[in-house]
């Protein structure tokens, strides 16, 4: 079975830091590009971070930069976003996502069709 399965999400508090994982089964990631969204409550989804394919390029939205690291462990075929210097903003069900490289090293773009993990929320309290 093709599946993105995320895990640890949680409580943290303000200035704290949390690593996502994003374990894939079904498929090898080796071949896709991996991207990182969050949805807060009555906000549209965004894309946070992704890492390509291709070369292992890394893609940072502006409010994570600096914060967040994405990276991939092809042994363990897992993704992982390290988050530090949490903040209240930072709120949100986070997804990982992998598709196909359709854009060249624009890893930040595509996953319309691509496979989706169900999320893992994760709350920063002030």
């Amino acid at each position: 079975q093709v599946q993105l399965v995320e895990s640890g999400g949680g409580l943290v508090q303000s200035g704290g830091s949390l690593r996502l994982s994003c374990a894939a089964s079904g498929f090898s990631l080796d071949y896709y590009n991996i991207g990182w969204f969050r949805q807060a409550p009555g906000k549209k989804r965004e894309v946070v971070s992704c890492i390509s394919s291709s070369d292992g390029s890394t893609w940072y939205a502006d409010t994570v930069k600096g914060r967040f690291t994405v990276s991939r462990d092809p042994a363990k075929n897992t993704a992982y976003l390290q988050m530090n210097s949490l903040k209240p903003e930072d709120t949100a069900v986070y997804y990982c996502a992998a598709d196909y490289s359709r854009y060249g090293s624009r890893c930040e773009l595509g996953y319309g069709a691509g496979i989706w993990g169900k999320g893992t929320l994760v709350t920063v309290s002030s």
